[in-house]
């Protein structure tokens, strides 16, 4: 699994405190939404060039461990 804590950030006073892509104000959630109706990886870096493959699988990688630990709570 990719280590996204390098690449995912929690600003309280970013985005209303969602965890976001380094210092850009692209939260996870809109990655998620964006591969969810479709969008290739080269579409989404071509529509912002400051997001990188690694970018998109931090994403990912923090999706899932968020998704795992609400099942282990």
């Amino acid at each position: 699994m990719v280590d996204f804590n390098h690449i995912i950030r929690i600003n309280p006073k970013k985005r209303f405190g969602k965890p976001c892509v380094r210092d850009t104000r692209i939260t996870v959630y809109d990655v998620l939404g964006w591969l969810s109706v479709g969008m290739t990886y080269d579409e989404i870096i071509a529509d912002f060039p400051e997001l990188t493959k690694e970018d998109i699988l931090a994403c990912l990688a923090f999706a899932a461990r968020r998704e795992r630990s609400l099942q282990t709570a």
